[in-house]
């Protein structure tokens, strides 16, 4: 094997969480909802690996350089792996949803009620997108994660309001 194709393979195996997201792929594959696109299940996967890995992150202002040097490795990663897949934004390709999430929840309290809330949030607004849809148009690696990301911080405001007015 070349180190081009080593690579590629490497870029598929991040963007896919260790090809956790093949799993609900393979099993929604030829259902009416894997053809309409609406849910395959793989961003939900994207999503809990976010939450598992967020604990790996440093807290504080040290998760801003953290979060945007993860938000350029996955837009990298995600060219590579949509060039290996030959389909832009592949399902299978969840490192989006994994840095989305880390923005949904960024400099918010670590505790279960909030993280759930940021869960849900950062999940309708993924799925919802509206207006951040129009993200998806950008080149390459970045239309698979700005999307995603912007997703997150939508969230990320929405919970900072809820939290606000709970105060």
């Amino acid at each position: 094997m070349n180190l081009r194709a080593g690579v590629d393979r490497l870029c598929v195996a991040i963007a896919t969480g260790l090809y956790l997201s093949y799993i609900p792929f393979w099993i929604s594959r030829g259902t009416e909802l894997s053809r309409t696109r609406r849910w395959a299940g793989t961003g939900f996967v994207g999503t809990l690996l976010g939450w598992g890995g967020l604990y790996a992150l440093p807290e504080g202002a040290a998760l801003a350089p953290v979060l945007i040097a993860a938000i350029g490795l996955a837009c990298w990663v995600s060219a590579r792996a949509e060039a290996y897949f030959g389909v832009h934004d592949d399902t299978r390709i969840v490192i989006d949803e994994t840095v989305g999430f880390w923005a949904a929840a960024a400099w918010l309290p670590r505790t279960f009620p909030v993280l759930l809330g940021a869960f849900v949030l950062f999940r309708i607004l993924d799925a919802w997108k509206g207006p951040l849809r129009r993200l998806e148009r950008l080149p390459g690696g970045m239309g698979v994660v700005f999307d995603d990301v912007a997703a997150g911080l939508a969230a990320n405001a929405a919970l900072r309001c809820g939290l606000w007015i709970m105060a």
